[in-house]
């Protein structure tokens, strides 16, 4: 691996005598690292990764695309570094009450998926990506996890400036050089240079500038990267210092991890921690900065009405739309003008109405499915939803029936009529259709593996 003299002139300078250590770190392969789903149990398996309950380190990397588990959303892979802000927001927000946490560039959805583990279970999380062809892969891992109180929207920072003291956490993952992701993607070295830092630096700068006001007074902000130079990093932060609005929040980590304190915040370095470059920094806002809130603002309405994207679903519809969750009395449903049925959780209606009313660009609530005459559609968000009720009729399937189902093909198996949730060590894959002498198979064609099973 060949290193630019541009970065290795930098981080000698940043690290000293430790270089040689971080340039052997570079040399070895990635540790492997995933994050099991809270809500989608399973056996275990892995060394414990010290900051997160859930993550794992695996001896070695295997053929996620074959394994259900994954296409289940039992597990997130994920870099350990940086699941560590999974262990800095209990430290400086109150998890045991819902908040309105924002993920402002959230694709492809480690960190989503990973605050929403921890959070109250009312909580509303939006996962925002910028760029509209990474929006799918966040979609996609979203409606794997399966928790209900997440939402995806597709807009630039500046699109939320109506939203002003709205969040009560940000999560800012900002787009950068890098720097630490050389061990794992090579390609990225050549990507690589001083002039892209600045660009990078200035691109935070706007995303940041865009964020602030989002914040209500008091409201947590965390900015991470995966880089190490102190333009992005220890820069970016004294730019959010600057401003006068926030004070930085010190986070109380072990030494153990080697977990290096910066002036700003915290790096992770390969040769010091079990995994990759990774930064993060942590902010509250300042008393004083009070704006109207759109809670205030914007008129209150039932529950009923006044989204911009959908109307309330007929009643004689409600019922058969209610036997698919497990716990319908906490949903209201909904039918978007193309038929497709969202359920949106009453703790959060009138937030998500604010949201609706708010971003153009957006998937609310849960996709349930649609009306086709009498009967229901189930959609495949509904079969990876831990809201889905458990009384639905099932078809547990074993390994190597599981990849043909993820492959589409038809299976040679007897069922009953009518539709049945597809599962594997309990976990739902997606839907068949039973149709007496044959099974339908409904998997997306999208969400198919196409890689070849082996004998």
């Amino acid at each position: 691996m060949i290193l630019p003299q541009a970065f290795t002139d930098q981080l000698k300078t940043q690290i000293g005598t430790e270089f040689a250590d971080f340039e052997a770190a570079l040399l070895q392969t990635p540790p492997v690292s995933i994050r099991y789903n809270p809500r989608k149990k399973h056996a275990s398996a892995g060394e414990i990764i010290p900051w997160c309950e859930e993550g794992r380190y695996l001896e070695q990397r295997p053929v996620f695309t074959l394994d259900p588990l994954f296409h289940s959303g039992a597990f997130y892979v994920q870099e350990a570094s940086s699941m560590l802000v999974g262990y800095v927001l209990p430290q400086v927000a109150t998890i045991s009450k819902p908040l309105r946490v924002l993920d402002l560039c959230a694709a492809p959805g480690g960190k989503t998926t990973l605050l929403t583990s921890i959070l109250h279970p009312d909580s509303l999380i939006l996962a925002n990506e910028v760029i509209k062809g990474r929006v799918m892969i966040l979609k996609e891992n979203v409606q794997k996890w399966g928790f209900p109180n997440v939402h995806v929207s597709n807009h630039d920072p500046e699109d939320f400036e109506r939203l002003e003291a709205f969040f009560d956490v940000i999560l800012i993952d900002a787009p950068c050089s890098g720097e630490g992701l050389f061990r794992k993607d090579p390609a990225a070295i050549n990507e690589w240079s001083p002039g892209s830092v600045q660009v990078c630096a200035g691109r935070q700068k706007r995303i940041l500038d865009a964020a602030m006001p989002l914040l209500r007074p008091s409201g947590i902000l965390i900015y991470c990267t995966c880089t190490y130079n102190d333009i992005e990093n220890q820069e970016s932060g004294q730019w959010i210092l600057d401003s006068e609005q926030f004070t930085e929040i010190k986070i109380d980590i072990p030494d153990s991890w080697g977990v290096v304190t910066k002036p700003i915040g915290y790096q992770c370095y390969p040769h010091r921690v079990k995994g990759e470059g990774f930064f993060f920094s942590v902010f509250q806002k300042q008393a004083g900065f009070e704006t109207a809130h759109p809670y205030d603002t914007l008129p209150r309405r039932s529950k009923e009405e006044g989204f911009r994207s959908c109307k309330r679903l007929h009643a004689k519809q409600t019922p058969e739309a209610s036997r698919w969750l497990e716990k319908p009395e906490n949903f209201h449903f909904f039918v978007k003008p193309n038929g497709e049925v969202l359920a949106l959780m009453d703790s959060q209606l009138e937030e998500v109405r604010i949201l609706d009313n708010t971003l153009s660009a957006k998937g609310i609530g849960l996709e349930m499915g649609e009306f086709k005459g009498n009967d229901f559609i189930p959609s495949h968000a509904l079969a990876l939803s831990t809201a889905l009720s458990p009384d639905i009729l099932r078809l547990e399937l074993s390994g190597n029936e599981a990849l043909l189902f993820l492959k589409k093909e038809n299976l040679n198996i007897e069922a009953p009529r009518g539709w049945l949730l597809v599962t594997h060590q309990g976990l739902g894959l997606g839907w068949v259709k039973g149709l007496g002498n044959r099974i339908n198979n409904y998997l997306p064609k999208d969400w198919r593996i196409r890689m070849e099973i082996p004998e």
